[in-house]
């Protein structure tokens, strides 16, 4: 009989539970790695809703810390005991798409997983934890192609400091670095959750000299600050539209970074952007978005918008670690609830309404 694990599964819109499952075998380019912490994220929350389809009894997740308990044959350069992280994109870099140059898009074939009667390619692709394979909410994982998505994690990091930077972190930094921030920009942040607090921070590390961070809740905007916004803007007290047109004199933003998924927050990121300004979209929607003519000047202001599934690999976790483990950053503050596995259900019930000024919650099997 193989040996069990617990695990947090999708079961049907509205519902996931704890069951158990086989802990995974480990073929020759895989690494079995038991889970230390691992975090909720708001896609799961799409899951949990139904706007994201996933197979029903797939462990969800995708933000793993942990240790190294199995490798398989063809995996060098790593030990078991070790610990590490993975990229929550975890593509093996052998197809189309990461080999020209787009790290997280694995390049699947959309009709081939059912996911739409068209013929092409799966814009998620690369995203695999509690996607398309069994995901991180779980004592254990597998991680395909091991040895180019396991990163290290350095000594003297807790797994806190470390537990934003498979999805979290990535997905924040690209923000920004889609926004083509230089030196001196003027830039505004819609939504200060988790997302975009990280592209808030990535902004003042990409030289930005005003950063505008615009939510509706005073405790998120605190952080904001603390990560790096000059001016935070709570849409429930002013027009967010109005005021960062007012603070900028009429010119505009150098960049917008949508963080939410909203037709509001997209539609307002447009409103503020310069003539030739770029925005970056990071919200998962899950309804058609419309662009306003005025907004986007009847398609004749040189707006350029950039969306993002957030890179993975070994090399992009490393970076990000580096940035941690220099202290130019800290997002553990990001933290704020810590739950058994067990008790996931009751973790997923706060994150998903928002309760108790929750941003992210470290879950931890044992």
């Amino acid at each position: 009989m193989p040996a069990m694990m617990k695990a947090a599964v999708f079961v049907e819109p509205g519902r996931i539970d704890i069951v158990d499952k086989p802990i995974p075998d480990v073929g020759p380019n895989d690494a079995l790695i038991r889970i230390t912490t691992t975090t909720i994220c708001g896609t799961d929350i799409h899951i949990l809703k139904g706007e994201y389809p996933v197979a029903p009894g797939l462990t969800i997740g995708h933000e793993p810390v942990g240790i190294i308990e199995k490798l398989g044959s063809a995996v060098t350069g790593y030990q078991e005991g070790q610990r590490v992280i993975a990229g929550a994109i975890c593509p093996n870099f052998n197809s189309y798409a990461a080999q020209d140059g787009v790290a997280s898009q694995d390049g699947s074939y959309l009709a081939a997983m059912g996911l739409c009667g068209c013929h092409g390619y799966q814009a998620t692709a690369g995203w695999r934890f509690g996607n398309k394979i069994d995901g991180t909410q779980a004592e254990y994982v597998l991680v395909p192609d091991a040895q180019a998505n396991l990163a290290p994690v350095p000594d003297g990091l807790t797994d806190e400091q470390v537990l934003m930077c498979p999805d979290i972190m990535s997905t924040g930094f690209k923000g920004a670095e889609n926004a083509n921030i230089r030196i001196g920009d003027v830039v505004a942040v819609f939504a200060q959750g988790p997302i975009g607090l990280c592209a808030t921070a990535g902004a003042r590390l990409l030289g930005a000299s005003t950063i505008i961070a615009v939510d509706g809740n005073a405790h998120r905007l605190d952080v904001a600050r603390a990560l790096g916004a000059d001016v935070t803007l709570n849409f429930r007290d002013c027009d967010a539209v109005d005021e960062i047109l007012r603070l900028t004199g009429g010119r505009g933003v150098d960049s917008a970074i949508e963080a939410l998924g909203l037709q509001s927050t997209f539609e307002s990121a447009l409103r503020v952007l310069k003539p030739g300004g770029t925005l970056s979209s990071l919200g998962v929607y899950s309804e058609d978005l419309k662009i306003p003519v005025s907004a986007f000047a009847a398609g004749l202001g040189d707006h350029k918008i950039n969306t993002a599934l957030c890179p993975g690999g070994k090399e992009r976790m490393r970076r990000l670690m580096n940035v941690i483990q220099s202290g130019r950053v800290d997002l553990g503050v990001m933290v704020t609830h810590q739950y058994k596995l067990d008790d996931i259900v009751e973790a997923y019930d706060l994150f998903a309404h928002q309760r108790d000024n929750v941003l992210k919650v470290a879950v931890k099997p044992a």
